[in-house]
This record gives C-alpha cells, structure tokens and sequence, in this order.
C-alpha cells in the first residue's frame, strides 16, 4: 500500500504508520510538505481547515508528480476553544484514490489561560521552549505533549490514535462507510 501523508516531521510520519501498520500489510509512506493555506498556529476551525488544504495540496502535488497513491494523509494541530476551555488537538484527515475521505481527532491536552493569546499569536512550540527549556529535536519527534506528560504521552502518540479513528471508515468495509 503505497501513503502519500502531507508532512516531513518524523513524529507525525511514524504516528501514522504506526496506525496503518495495525490494518494493513506492506505500508510504504512516503512524507511531503505541502502548505496548509492556514495560519502557523491555527485556531479553531482554521485546523481542521488545514488538514483539509493539506490533504488537497498533496493529491495535487501527486498529480502533478505523476504519483499513484493508496491514500492521501495529514494532520494538523492547533488550538481551539472547546466548551469553554482551550485545548491543544490535531485533526486527522484521510483520503483514499476513489475520493472517500474521514477524518477524526487525537487526545487534547489544556492550555492554561495565561498562554492562550500567545500561543495564538506565535505557536505552542515557542511557548513550550520559553516556558521549558529549548529542544529542537522535540518538535519533530515527542513534541511538547510528551514534555508536559512526562513522557507518557508523544505526539506519535496522539497521531497514532488520530489516524486510527479516522481508519475507522476505511477498516469496516460498507457497514461504517
């Protein structure tokens, strides 16, 4: 099964084979940077807008690199006011070569209040680099999730878990599609 996943960061790219492994033989994904059409930090709707862009970006850009493809992947993160409380998720989404699609979402941890307009108008990964101390490597592999964790949870975590309920469409034939 050939995967076209919309990223590079090697965190978001194993979370999502991790994911595909469980249901299918012979994965081979294959990471792409392709825009988001949306803010750095997206929030709210604006990340679910951008796992979307990201997924038509990359069924472009497969297109136009004549590349044929099992199915299209990404997934964005970002902060959203849900029943009052901010919260950091990710929003998977999944496009198969016949143009059904799913999408879903990982675990959400809370951003206390005093981070929230920062966050905004920056991004997590500085926030969690002024607040902790500074890691590179954080960002392409735990994330700030498994910092603030204590290393119980990793952003291959999350996106592991994201893409598995977004499978959900794609594993139960037409009784969930």
């Amino acid at each position: 099964m050939k995967v076209l996943i919309a990223t590079k960061n090697y965190g978001k790219i194993e979370g999502a084979k991790k994911a595909l492994d469980k249901f299918f033989k012979d994965v081979e994904i294959e990471g792409v940077s392709v825009n988001s059409n949306v803010p750095e930090q997206p929030v709210n709707n604006e990340i679910f807008l951008g796992a979307k862009n990201r997924v038509k970006n990359l069924k472009e850009y497969a297109k136009k690199n004549n590349i044929k493809t099992d199915m299209f992947l990404s997934i964005e993160s970002g902060i959203q006011n849900l029943f009052g409380e901010y919260m950091i998720t990710n929003i998977a989404v999944i496009e198969d070569d016949k143009g059904n699609s799913s999408c879903s979402t990982s675990p959400s941890f809370p951003v206390p209040d005093k981070y929230v307009e920062e966050i905004k108008l920056t991004d997590l990964s500085k926030v969690i680099n002024k607040v902790f101390t500074p890691d590179d490597n954080r960002h392409n592999y735990g994330g700030g999730v498994q910092l603030l964790t204590h290393g119980e949870v990793s952003r291959i975590d999350l996106t592991e878990v994201a893409f598995v309920m977004a499978l959900t469409k794609f594993i139960n034939g037409d009784s969930w599609a």
